[in-house]
């Protein structure tokens, strides 16, 4: 009965904020004291939680950091994030004692990865928006995954800013990634293939094109907030009221 009475239209992406930029940078500070600067020209795997938890994969991705760390020697690998109580369960107390999702898991495969390759890896935590924007226009390879539950802006985000995504095989991540298309797709729980499907994009330039330019045409045609959802939620409103005259 109340099926036909509903429609699903998305908040919507600003596709002209959220947009390709060639010429992006970002620097960094490197755990020497050091700074970095990035461009397009680096390779640069991204992952983006709103807290660092498994819900959204956090787990799994740290397992495949080592294994790609090792076949690619020149990639910096960029975790934005904080360490708050997520979607999910937090960690046990009476396990894991006071320790974080993000502290439990860098133990776990920290012993695994050597000092230097370990200072490619950067915890950016909290970041201003502007500064999203700018790492997803950097990022050679974004990596999201996910439970089975709502899908986060920042997966359509990066498919807006031109970033090649690898991504889990999980609803609703089914409803935007089309596998070999838009993106790459890997069961949820496969490390080994997720830091397979990153190194052979990171290889792959051709490929990386071809797969970020058909994810940002994705969401123009989709998800684009002044020429798709905005006009949609509009029309909406206007159907109501004018059904109630």
């Amino acid at each position: 009965f109340f099926r036909e009475k509903i429609e699903v239209i998305h908040d919507g992406i600003n596709t002209q904020i959220a947009c390709p930029n060639p010429n992006a940078q970002l620097r960094l500070k490197t755990q020497s004291g050091s700074e970095i600067k990035l461009t397009c020209n680096d390779e640069i795997v991204t992952f983006v939680n709103r807290n660092l938890e498994p819900y959204r994969g956090f787990h799994i991705f740290m397992r495949a950091v080592p294994e790609i760390l090792k076949q690619r020697p020149n990639v910096r690998i960029l975790i934005l994030g904080d360490s708050e109580k997520g979607y999910g369960a937090s960690p046990s107390p009476s396990k894991y004692g006071q320790k974080t999702w993000r502290e439990i898991f860098t133990s776990e495969v920290s012993p695994t990865i050597s000092a230097d390759d370990w200072s490619r890896v950067h915890f950016l935590g909290k970041v201003s928006y502007s500064n999203f924007l700018s790492i997803m226009q950097l990022s050679s390879v974004h990596v999201y995954l996910s439970y089975p539950f709502v899908m986060s802006w920042s997966l359509l985000e990066a498919m807006s800013a031109g970033a090649a995504v690898v991504a889990s095989s999980t609803g609703p991540v089914l409803e935007v990634i089309e596998g070999d298309f838009n993106g790459e797709l890997v069961n949820f729980f496969d490390q080994v293939d997720l830091a397979l499907r990153v190194c052979r994009l990171l290889k792959e330039a051709d490929r990386r094109m071809y797969l970020s330019t058909n994810a940002r045409q994705t969401i123009i045609e989709s998800y684009d907030l002044h020429g798709i959802c905005l006009p949609k939620q509009v029309d909406w409103v206007n159907r109501i009221a004018k059904s109630r005259d």
